[in-house]
């Protein structure tokens, strides 16, 4: 074994400890985070529209607890699959030009999963009001 490689059987308590962090600032770092994500992407905009729209339709439509809580974890899904790829985004533009060439699959990996949950909470959606509209008329 080459003397420059560090070994892999290195004792961990050799290791600097890392101090622990309080709770607060944890919560105050991902806060900011979802705030670098937000303001940076204009794609934010049209989920925000999205959501009002769902939240606006959920109120007319009268949606039970159930379907609520259906709608907001389909809203959650799509703007957290979006913070990801944001932050895949910002990752992407602190790389090398040589390395960014090679990292343009996994942006549209990211972006793909972006469309796939937004398709599915569409279809989630769209099932949730097409019920409670049906209801609504007396159709069911």
């Amino acid at each position: 074994m080459d003397d420059s490689q560090p070994a892999f059987d290195a004792d961990p308590a050799a290791e600097p400890s890392r101090p622990r962090r309080p709770w607060a600032a944890k919560f105050r770092d991902a806060l900011r985070g979802m705030k670098l994500g937000i303001r940076g992407h204009s794609s934010f905009f049209v989920h925000f529209f999205a959501t009002a729209l769902v939240m606006a339709a959920g109120v007319a439509l009268q949606c039970t607890l159930h379907e609520w809580m259906i709608l907001l974890l389909c809203i959650g899904g799509v703007l957290t699959a979006e913070l990801f790829n944001s932050a895949l985004e910002v990752l992407h533009r602190g790389l090398d030009p040589e390395t960014r060439e090679r990292n343009y699959k996994a942006l549209d990996i990211a972006a793909g999963a972006v469309l796939m949950a937004s398709v599915t909470a569409a279809v989630v959606g769209a099932i949730v009001f097409a019920y409670q509209l049906a209801k609504l008329l007396h159709w069911i």
